[in-house]
């Protein structure tokens, strides 16, 4: 069973429902998911197991967005992942010990990443920034917890990443990581109590270009140097998530330099046990003008 947000046919209105069997039925009464973020883990479990529900749809005919809405935030963890320590390290030659002191610290590096509407659902366009030289998309299994700071479900992630700038200074970490079309999750939430045990889940990742495999990796969340708990304890001690909050928990596959993404790329994560997210890739900020940086600077 998945939570999912989707649009029916016949209504531009999102929905929440759940996904079974390559179904969807709409869960009745609820607005929203931010709604269920609201509850207690046992009590959100008893409310997705009693309904009601309304009629069942083929998954086919309803599209699915983001599974993310009202309040709830998109936190990032950083350098999780001896993976990343080392991409990290890589691209960053004058400020290398930074990602090295906290991969080994006890205070995990936690960032900000996107507000709810800007997230892109699976089959939306994720974008690179016009003024970046390399791009990257980071898969990642993604947290969603409650406001009681409970993990409550699972999601992929797609934390795409500028190296070239956050190479160039560590301080342009959020020009690297949040920018518009920079945040793909879904396709849903899976419970926490469907996933037996999140710290030995495979992960993959295919980037296809002009309908070929570029790039493709594997690997698994027995890698993960934090515990998801104390990931979420630290985000909620000095913070207020009302609507719950969503924390993507690092990466553990970097395509190595030089590679980088391209417009007309397409993305594509699968991590076991949660989904896959399928994400075209554009630069600049989709359907709008984006000047060049030379234009930008006069």
């Amino acid at each position: 069973m998945n939570i999912v947000r989707y649009r029916a046919r016949q209504s531009a209105e999102p929905r929440i429902g759940l996904h079974d069997d390559g179904y969807v039925a709409e869960l009745t009464g609820v607005a929203s998911l931010a709604q269920l973020w609201t509850l207690p883990l046992e009590e959100l479990r008893a409310r997705l197991a009693g309904g009601p529900r309304g009629e069942r749809v083929p998954l086919a005919e309803v599209g699915l967005l983001a599974p993310v809405d009202g309040r709830t935030e998109v936190w990032g963890a950083g350098v999780t992942y001896e993976t990343s320590r080392e991409a990290r390290v890589e691209e960053s030659e004058r400020s290398a010990t930074v990602y090295e002191q906290v991969y080994d610290a006890e205070r995990p590096e936690l960032f900000f990443k996107s507000v709810g509407w800007r997230a892109v659902g699976t089959g939306g366009d994720l974008s690179i920034r016009p003024d970046s030289e390399v791009d990257v998309p980071e898969p990642e299994l993604a947290l969603v917890v409650n406001s009681l700071g409970e993990i409550v479900g699972y999601t992929v992630c797609n934390d795409m990443s500028s190296r070239s700038i956050e190479g160039e200074n560590p301080l342009y970490l959020p020009q690297a990581k949040i920018f518009y079309g920079a945040c793909g999750l879904g396709p849903w939430v899976t419970p926490a109590w469907e996933v037996e045990d999140p710290y030995d889940l495979p992960i993959r990742m295919t980037i296809h270009r002009e309908g070929a495999q570029v790039w493709h990796g594997a690997a698994n969340t027995g890698r993960l140097r934090r515990r998801l708990d104390g990931l979420v304890a630290y985000l909620m001690f000095g913070d207020v998530h009302p609507d719950g909050v969503v924390l993507s928990t690092g990466t553990c596959l970097v395509p190595p330099a030089p590679f980088t993404l391209a417009p007309g790329d397409v993305v594509e994560i699968g991590i076991g046990g949660v989904g896959v997210l399928r994400n075209p890739i554009v630069r600049g900020k989709p359907g709008e003008f984006t000047p060049t940086l030379e234009t930008s600077l006069r």
